[in-house]
């Protein structure tokens, strides 16, 4: 039980010691002190302790020969701190401020990645997958000669993918509600945007039926278009895929 009790007094002598230090940084007035500090708290991996000053002394650096070095560090603890969309902000900000800067490039390539790691699954919006996208492709462009590159690929490759899932499931979901002439736009779309798509089979195929139920639904006077347009679109589909087990079910739907 002694033991016990001498434990938690040292363990609270510990972080009352270390909270007092921690202000005293903070109330400090000596600049270069306040980096080293801040410099050893990011080394410890402590960002969020780091992070407050390296904050502060963005302001007090400005001008000097130190103010670029505060600067990447402040970025790098967004960053550490999962705040990716804060973070690629001022990585762009660096690297467009300080183009000669050594870890020019560096910040330029946590832009981009920034906002790929803020990118949603497919099921949500897709700004920042755009925005990863455009971000990896600059670096791709201004950097061709950069060890990075094939990783920037390969982000762009999962991000497009994500893409091609968003973009065939808005058509599907047109097409579940009934919005046929809607579906098959967006079908149209996927299909001319992704080419090689693992969903072209089924996405011809639901473009076709949708034409069919549009069809069968309109007014007489353009169900006449409307029935070539989906005899079209079931000729697309046995053009490329002849065994195609749709096929016997569409054609039902030329018989109607």
């Amino acid at each position: 039980m002694m033991s016990k009790r001498i434990y938690i007094f040292f363990v609270a002598a510990f972080m009352l010691t270390s909270c007092g230090e921690y202000q005293e940084v903070l109330k400090s007035k000596d600049l270069d002190f306040k980096l080293a500090k801040a410099v050893e708290y990011y080394d410890a991996k402590e960002y969020a302790k780091a992070f407050p000053i390296f904050d502060e002394l963005i302001t007090l650096y400005r001008g000097t020969d130190k103010a670029q070095e505060v600067y990447f560090y402040y970025a790098n603890t967004l960053y550490f701190q999962k705040d990716y969309i804060l973070a690629g902000y001022h990585f762009k900000n660096f690297y467009k401020t300080f183009p000669s800067n050594d870890k020019a490039e560096e910040a330029a390539y946590l832009t981009a990645y920034c906002y790929y790691l803020e990118a949603p699954s497919h099921s949500l919006d897709q700004a920042y997958t755009y925005k990863a996208i455009n971000e990896l492709q600059l670096f791709i462009n201004t950097h061709p000669g950069s060890e990075r590159i094939d990783d920037c690929n390969e982000y762009m490759e999962n991000l497009r993918g994500r893409l091609e899932v968003k973009s065939y499931e808005i058509a599907k979901q047109y097409y579940k509600t009934r919005k046929y002439k809607a579906a098959m736009t967006a079908f149209t779309t996927t299909l001319s945007e992704y080419p090689d798509t693992p969903f072209r089979e089924e996405a011809m195929y639901l473009k076709a039926k949708a034409a069919f139920k549009l069809a069968e639904n309109s007014v007489e006077d353009l169900q006449k278009d409307r029935f070539i347009e989906a005899n079209t679109a079931l000729n697309d589909l046995e053009q490329i895929f002849p065994e195609s087990d749709y096929l016997k079910e569409l054609r039902k739907l030329t018989n109607k």
